[in-house]
């Protein structure tokens, strides 16, 4: 269904707040010694040798650098690929000819309507104390300036309770700048999505944010951010972690500083796809197993971090299941799920599209935080849930990749499914330096390693087979 434009700008300020949600989450890792899986236990170990199997397939055998190597012709061929884009859709295209190509045709594609924001021209230049090109990023759904840009004062808060408590006086008509130190990204990240409304509220003329992230090197950060109901929309951006600490060295010296910033950009919406490959399971193809990345990126970098990696491991598992002629009981669903930088859309489409087959779903997994070298799986579920799980990863000490961690809501696009009760993990993987690159032009083939993708897609892979195969349900 089609819907205005105004409509879908306040549904996707709504997700927006959900996608910011779904990061700010509680995590704990574990031993489950009050696990009671006597009557699995022994079933699921006699699993070992599929999962050396797969594991030395991928690793040392034929699809050893496959994963790696169709990734980099991907994001090669095709770059960014942002929401509502043509070249998204052409990726959409060549990912489905590329399962075809494995003999895989239990394909479909179901199409929604997703927001298509344009990133112009964007320049900031200090003026006062003197002259200095600022590096920027312009953030999702940021409106544009006047063509002559928007010239001001600069006044720094560390957090909103300063704004807050400033006057308004002290704000009207200036440039917030918000220079939060880097946490964790679940807590720092509401600077990005909310610091434009929240300064607007106090009459400023513009936002920016120290970039979401703990190292840089003058490399800013882009990501989405949501306008509040009745309040002025004005500009916002991100700027490096060392042209914001500079402001606020030179503001805390009492030095003005004065800034003109040129930014233009467009929304509007188009269509796009969610894509679903099925490997049909042999007995109850009905229930489903799903395994999932998102095809978008931002439109900077390659996109091969954040999503690339986790789209292709996603990809291979049907793939290394269907060579290996391993058909597991239940089906093996892979979505490429689409817009998700811009606020999960194509997750929100699917999960109201398919609500109806719900009860279906026996586990869900995506990987949208890194594909580096595979630690295990971040679990949301019930007790009895996360002990089958665990007892699964045992499997995997030999590529260290045994951890559960109790997770409140894992990955970003399942989040949406898993609110509704549904078990469901995303990987949990050695992604200490992921907020380094996530969002940046210095997203790209040089932050993957072949041999730590080797290993996701293995673990990947065994994982979503065992759970497809095994006798029991995975418990709600």
């Amino acid at each position: 269904m089609f819907i205005s434009v105004s409509k879908v700008c306040l549904f996707f300020a709504l997700i927006a707040q959900v996608h910011s949600a779904a990061k700010r989450r509680k995590k704990t890792y574990v031993e489950l010694h009050s696990c009671d899986n006597s009557g699995i236990a022994d079933e699921i170990a006699s699993y070992d040798t599929v999962v050396k199997d797969i594991v030395d397939y991928v690793t040392k055998g034929p699809f050893k650098g496959k994963t790696y190597n169709e990734l980099a012709k991907f994001v090669d061929n095709f770059g960014a690929r942002l929401s509502g884009t043509a070249i998204l859709e052409q990726s959409i295209d060549y990912m489905i000819q590329l399962t075809r190509d494995e003999d895989l045709n239990d394909i479909v594609t179901e199409e929604l309507e997703v927001p298509h924001w344009t990133r112009g021209e964007e320049k900031i230049t200090m003026l006062e104390p003197r002259v200095k090109d600022i590096a920027l990023l312009g953030l999702g759904r940021s409106v544009s300036t006047p063509p002559e840009g928007i010239t001001a004062n600069v006044i720094v808060f560390n957090d909103f309770e300063e704004l807050e408590n400033a006057e308004e006086d002290e704000v009207k008509g200036k440039i917030v700048l918000f220079d939060p130190e880097f946490t964790t990204y679940g807590e720092t990240v509401v600077y990005r999505t909310q610091s434009a409304s929240k300064s607007a509220a106090k009459g400023a003329v513009a936002s920016l944010v120290r970039s979401i992230t703990p190292f840089s090197i003058n490399s800013p950060h882009t990501g989405s951010q949501n306008y509040e109901d009745g309040v002025n929309k004005i500009p916002t951006a991100a700027i490096s972690l060392e042209d914001a600490d500079l402001i606020r060295r030179l503001v805390d010296r009492d030095i003005n500083v004065k800034l003109n910033i040129t930014m233009h950009s467009t929304f509007d919406t188009k269509t796009s796809r969610n894509t679903i490959i099925d490997l049909k399971g042999t007995r109850f193809p009905d229930k489903l197993v799903i395994v999932s990345g998102h095809i978008d990126s931002w439109d900077v970098g390659q996109g091969a971090m954040d999503d690339g990696g986790g789209l292709f491991v996603s990809w291979a598992a049907p793939v290394i299941l269907k060579r290996l002629n391993l058909r597991p009981k239940r089906t093996v669903r892979s979505i490429f799920w689409t817009a998700e930088e811009l606020g999960l859309v194509g997750a929100y489409d699917y999960e109201k599209q398919h609500r109806n087959e719900s009860d279906n779903i026996n586990f869900i997994m995506e990987s949208d935080e890194g594909t580096f070298a595979p630690r295990g799986l971040a679990v949301a579920g019930s007790q009895k849930a996360r002990c089958i799980i665990g007892e699964i990863l045992k499997l995997f000490e030999s590529i260290n990749a045994s951890t559960l961690v109790e997770d409140d809501s894992p990955g970003s696009d399942i989040a949406v499914i898993i609110r509704n009760g549904i078990p469901g993990a995303s990987l949990h993987n050695a992604n200490e330096k992921y907020f380094w690159f996530h969002h940046t032009e210095g997203d790209t083939m040089n932050v993957e390693n072949p041999e730590e993708l080797d290993l996701c897609a293995a673990f990947w892979t065994a994982v979503a087979y065992i759970i497809a195969d095994i006798s029991e349900d995975i418990p709600r």
